[in-house]
């Protein structure tokens, strides 16, 4: 006679729906012989625990790649999960109502400790249904040996074994997602929490190899942190490096940090990021322990961005940065050279100060700062002169040059600050 088993269905990926406990359904004459078949065979299965427990193992180390890895590292682990699992399911089979609460608890568990463990979920429910697969050919063959008459008989049961083994399925599934989802959770949560005590400077140095994993980047190597703003949209921010740049991105609440792999120092990021996005790249560090600092220098780089956007490099703008980097000592700057001004009209200072701003970017050169300023070259030495006698400083003496221009760079950087 051929054996009768139900071949394993084919598993179909996706949510599924919560078991639900089934209704009790009238039985037939037949169906209580049918229930007294199947009991005699699952009490003979409960005497054989121990060895159905030994074949199911072995079925899962020749058929199941995943759980054979898993019994090579814990064996008698894996084979007291399987003696729990089979022993609530055969008793099931005997008291479905008595035993329901503690076969749903030991199959929700052994979801969770697998989804844990990082067992794939397939590899998991393959496992459920070979075991249904072997407790119903069990059930069969016991019957066979015993009464074989009775063997037709178990059709009648065969509906409710296989529910039993597809409500499992479904809650070791739920269970398995569920954790999946929470680990996945809290692995992103430990990975923001890292990378943001990286950024901030107050990370331990105990923590670097973690993090380093973690951010997916080696503890040593060259770095640039990238301070972008302006944007809230992750996909275009994450757009301004090529695909194969290693970077970590972390998201703040008006300002995305990246945290760049970039053993050259040089950082592919374009001179005109997308309107309105403003980009500051920090100078290359060494090794993740000096992300704190060079993050501060990444921000001070975003300040000296405009409004309308643009990348700005802080190498090529370091008096800028200086100016930027302690607003009250530019206050004071700008208070000392142009401080004079505050007697005139406001429209006569900005004149003076809008001259000397196009002086000094044309290396002080009267006659193209008068072609920029649409003026005779004779207006911008006048306007010199007459800021020399305001003030009493000299043009032509570098301290006094010096300072002049670091006070028009506050003025630009902060022009809602009183120049007056």
């Amino acid at each position: 006679m051929r054996p009768a088993v139900r071949p394993r269905p084919a598993f179909r990926p996706g949510p599924q729906p919560a078991p639900r406990p089934r209704a009790p359904r009238p039985r037939s004459l037949i169906d209580a012989e049918a229930l007294g078949v199947l009991h005699r065979a699952a009490r003979a299965l409960l005497d054989d625990l121990p060895g159905l427990t030994d074949r199911l193992v072995c079925a899962l180390r020749e058929r199941e790649p995943a759980y054979r890895a898993a019994l090579e590292e814990d064996h008698p682990g894996v084979w007291q999960e399987v003696h729990r699992s089979l022993r609530h399911s055969v008793s099931s089979l005997l008291d479905p109502r008595g035993t329901r609460d503690a076969a749903h608890r030991c199959s929700w568990r052994i979801g969770v400790g697998r989804a844990e463990q990082g067992l794939p979920l397939d590899a998991l429910l393959h496992a459920f249904r070979l075991g249904g697969s072997l407790v119903w050919q069990e059930l069969v063959d016991v019957t066979s040996r015993t009464a074989p008459e009775d063997v037709r008989l178990l059709v009648h049961v065969a509906g409710d074994v296989w529910d039993f083994v597809d409500e499992h399925c479904t809650l070791v599934a739920d269970a398995y997602r569920q954790t999946e989802r929470r680990l996945a959770w809290r692995r992103e949560n430990r990975v923001r929490l890292l990378a943001a005590a990286l950024l901030d400077g107050t990370g331990r140095i105990a923590d670097l190899p973690e993090t380093a994993q973690a951010l997916g980047l080696p503890e040593q190597g060259r770095y640039v942190v990238v301070a972008v703003a302006g944007v809230r949209s992750a996909d275009a921010v994450r757009a301004l490096l090529p695909p194969s740049a290693r970077v970590h991105w972390h998201t703040g609440p008006e300002t995305e940090h990246g945290i760049v792999l970039a053993e050259d120092g040089v950082v592919p990021v374009p001179d005109q990021p997308p309107p309105g996005m403003r980009v500051g790249i920090g100078l290359p560090f060494d090794g993740l322990a000096g992300v704190g600092e060079a993050r501060r220098l990444a921000d001070t780089a975003l300040r000296l961005c405009g409004d309308a956007g643009g990348t700005v490099r802080l190498d090529e703008h370091l008096p800028e940065a200086l100016v930027v980097s302690c607003p009250e000592l530019a206050g004071l700057l700008v208070e000392r050279a142009f401080g004079p001004l505050a007697g005139l009209e406001p429209a006569d200072a900005d004149v003076l100060l809008d001259t000397l701003a196009a002086w000094l970017a044309c290396d002080g050169s009267a006659q193209r700062a008068s072609r920029k300023l649409y003026c005779h070259r004779n207006t911008v030495l006048n306007r010199l002169r007459r800021y020399e006698q305001l003030t009493g400083r000299s043009l032509s003496r570098p301290a006094d040059l010096v300072e002049v221009a670091l006070a028009l760079t506050a003025r630009r950087l902060s022009p809602r600050r009183p120049t007056s």
